[in-house]
């Protein structure tokens, strides 16, 4: 018995020493392109509908000096971007970063403070159609915009409602 523990003890040791790994101290090289950091923190599309997401990030992460239309003597690029749910059309300088965006989406989920906003105001109506508008300009901001028709039987309103749910 004395052995036995003595030898499953000697096992036990012996395969630490296997477990780590020794490196030569050099991490892999990571490449981050940051081009349109800017874009991506004015628009602050973390409650923003995936269809919504997925475009904001497509105009983002696009690299216009590597497309086929690049021409070195160019300044101003602009570029459409198309999904069912919207389109975006951007425009690039000449070193890829987004001089203004002009943003419409048809149909998407609207955030919480929107919903809850037009809910509060309008109960018994529903949403029947809206409108997502975004107009990013690299020097003046974003402004964002809901244009909502709301329906109450045959009864329809149009509003307008900004990004915190406040009335236009």
């Amino acid at each position: 018995m004395k052995k036995l523990l003595l030898g499953l003890l000697a096992l036990g040791l012996t395969t630490q020493f296997y477990a780590q790994v020794i490196n030569d101290g050099m991490l892999p090289e990571v490449e981050v392109h940051a081009t349109n950091y800017k874009y991506l923190n004015s628009i602050d599309n973390s409650e923003a509908a995936v269809p919504v997401k997925l475009l904001e990030d497509m105009v983002a992460k696009f690299d216009v000096r590597s497309s086929e239309f690049y021409e070195d003597g160019s300044d101003f690029y602009r570029v459409y971007f198309y999904i069912p749910e919207g389109k975006i059309v951007a425009a690039y300088d000449r070193d890829g970063k987004i001089l203004y965006t002009i943003e419409k989406f048809t149909n998407v989920a609207l955030p919480h403070d929107v919903a809850y906003s037009v809910a509060e105001r309008f109960p018994g109506w529903k949403i029947a159609k809206d409108v997502y508008k975004v107009n990013y300009d690299a020097k003046q901001g974003v402004k964002k915009q809901y244009k909502i028709v709301l329906e109450n039987g045959k009864k329809t309103i149009r509003v307008k409602v900004d990004e915190d749910g406040a009335f236009l």
